[in-house]
C-alpha cells in the first residue's frame, strides 16, 4: 500500500455531536474496504455542544482522524479554507457532518479525479429531502449562479465535492464563498469541472444550521467574486471607462447648453442663463463623478501593480529544468 495519503476528507461542523461517531465509522469502513490511505479532518466551527470532546475521543481510537477547533463560530467558508490549508492528501473530499452526505460516494469521486483527470467534481443532490422553503430558493440560487458564472452545475450548494490537491492549495475563499468554489476554481484556471449525482439522505440528528439569509449573502458574494475576477487586476477598465463616459457626457451637455445660449444671443432670440437650467447641474455632477471614477481606477491600478510585484500572485502549474 502506498504510504502517501491518497484521500483527505474535510468535514466542517457546528453542534453535530450525535452524528460524528457514526460518520467517522462510516468513512473508515469505506476507506478500509477500498484500501485507501486517508485522513479525516474535522473542523469544529465553535460548537457549543460536546462535538470537540467527541472528535478528541475519535482521534484516540482512529489515528487517521485529526481535528481543528475554532474559538468561536466563523462559518463554513472559514472552516473549509482552514481545512484546505491543513490537508495532505492527493485528493480532497469535502462533506457535511450531518449524515446527509454519503461516504459511499467517495470511491467514485476519487476515481473521477484520479482516472478521469477532473480538477473538481461537484455532487448533485438530484432528489432532496429538504423542506420546500429550502429547495425553492436553492433552485433559484443555482439558476442565477449558472447564468452569472458560466459554470454549468445543477447544485452549487452540495457540500459533497472532490478536488485535486492543487485546486484547494491555489484558491482562497472567505465570506460565504464556499458554495462558489467551482466558480473560483474555474476562474483560477482549473477548468475541468465535473458533476456526479449523489445520494441525499434525510437529516438523522438535530436541525439545519442555515437560514434563508445565506442566499442573500451568498448572492452578494457571487457579485463580488464576478467583479473581482473580471476587474480585480485591471480596475481602470471599469472605473476608467465609466469615468470617461460620464465626464464626456457631462461635458457635452454643458457645452451644448452654453452653445445654445450663445446661438440665441447672436440671433436675438429669448434665452436663459445656463445656471438656471437644471440640466446644467446634472452635467456638472456627471463631470465630477466621472473624474472621481477615473481617479479611483488610476489608484486601483497602482495598488494592483504594487500587490503583484510583492506577491507574484500567479498560479504556476508546472516547472522544468534548472
Amino acid at each position: 500500500m502506498n504510504s502517501a495519503i491518497q484521500i483527505s476528507v474535510v468535514v466542517p461542523l457546528f453542534n453535530e455531536e450525535e452524528s460524528l461517531p457514526e460518520l467517522s465509522e462510516w468513512i473508515a469502513r469505506v476507506m478500509d474496504e477500498n484500501g485507501f490511505t486517508y485522513e479525516v479532518l474535522f473542523i469544529d466551527d465553535g460548537s457549543k455542544d460536546r462535538s470537540w470532546d467527541v472528535i478528541t475521543e475519535l482521534s484516540l481510537i482512529n489515528p487517521n482522524i485529526r481535528g481543528l477547533r475554532f474559538v468561536r463560530n466563523y462559518g463554513k467558508t472559514a472552516a473549509l479554507q482552514t481545512g484546505f490549508l491543513a490537508v495532505k492528501g492527493d485528493v480532497v473530499i469535502t462533506m457535511d457532518a450531518d449524515l446527509q452526505d454519503s461516504p459511499d460516494e467517495i470511491p467514485e469521486l476519487y476515481k473521477m479525479i484520479v482516472e478521469e483527470k477532473y480538477d473538481l467534481v461537484s455532487g448533485w443532490k438530484k432528489k432532496r429531502y429538504d423542506p420546500v422553503t429550502k429547495t425553492v430558493p436553492t433552485k433559484i440560487f443555482n439558476a442565477a449562479t449558472r447564468s452569472i458564472s458560466g459554470v454549468a452545475l445543477h447544485d452549487f450548494n452540495c457540500g459533497l465535492k472532490a478536488y485535486r490537491k492543487d485546486v484547494v492549495k491555489n484558491i482562497t475563499i472567505y465570506g460565504e464563498m464556499h458554495r462558489y468554489i467551482p466558480v473560483i476554481a474555474k476562474w483560477n484556471g482549473f477548468g475541468k469541472i465535473g458533476e456526479k449525482v449523489v445520494q441525499h439522505r434525510a437529516r438523522k440528528y438535530g436541525y439545519t444550521k442555515f437560514g434563508l439569509e445565506r442566499f442573500i449573502f451568498g448572492f452578494l458574494d457571487l457579485l463580488s467574486i464576478a467583479f473581482v475576477n473580471k476587474f480585480g487586476r485591471r480596475p481602470m477598465h471599469l472605473f476608467g471607462s465609466l469615468g470617461t463616459l460620464m465626464f464626456f457626457l457631462g461635458s457635452i451637455i454643458a457645452f451644448w447648453l452654453l452653445g445654445k445660449k450663445i446661438y440665441n444671443i447672436y440671433h436675438l432670440l429669448p434665452y436663459r442663463n445656463v445656471t438656471d437650467n437644471p440640466l446644467f447641474f446634472l452635467a456638472l455632477v456627471a463631470i465630477m463623478v466621472g473624474s472621481q471614477l477615473f481617479l479611483a481606477g488610476f489608484l486601483g491600478e497602482l495598488f494592483v501593480k504594487q500587490s503583484i510585484s510583492k506577491t507574484g500572485d500567479y498560479n504556476v502549474s508546472e516547472k522544468t529544468g534548472a
